[in-house]
């Protein structure tokens, strides 16, 4: 079904992982979310580092959802949080059914708005510099994985 019927979502979530992720598993998970965001017209990009998951997801807005009610319940993810979520007109990641940034390949300094926690984005009260710190970290994920095409 064409996404230009539909409102179009883009959510930036956070959990951690239920145990510690191995290159082996993070490559099976990748493969398993290639298929079904594909299947279900979603794209987006992940990022795992240290136990943490970041991932940005966009797609027709009542997938999406059903996609995150399903996320929320995966054992693999604990304490699932939106941090971002926004109607979009155009997708970010327009061309990947599921982009992957090892965060450990990257110098930390390289990654704007990039923090060990995001405790300090949930809790803080400037939600637009919150906001603004997702959108940085959202667009260096495209121009990254834009440079590997």
């Amino acid at each position: 079904m064409s996404t230009f019927s539909r409102d179009l979502l883009s959510i930036v979530y956070a959990s951690s992982a239920a145990h510690p992720f191995g290159d082996g598993e993070l490559g099976d998970l990748l493969a398993l979310s290639r298929r079904n965001n594909a299947d279900a017209d979603l794209t987006g990009v992940l990022l795992y580092r240290s136990g943490q998951f970041l991932q940005v997801i966009e797609g027709p807005s009542d997938v999406l959802r059903e996609r995150m009610s399903i996320i929320a319940a995966d054992p693999r993810h604990l304490d699932v949080r939106i941090l971002f979520q926004e109607t979009i007109d155009e997708r970010h990641f327009p061309d990947w059914t599921m982009a992957f940034e090892p965060a450990s390949d990257v110098s930390i300094d390289e990654i704007p708005g990039f923090r060990t926690s995001l405790s300090d984005i949930e809790g803080d009260d400037d939600a637009q510099r919150s906001i603004t710190t997702l959108r940085e970290l959202i667009h260096w994920f495209r121009d990254r994985t834009s440079q590997r095409s």
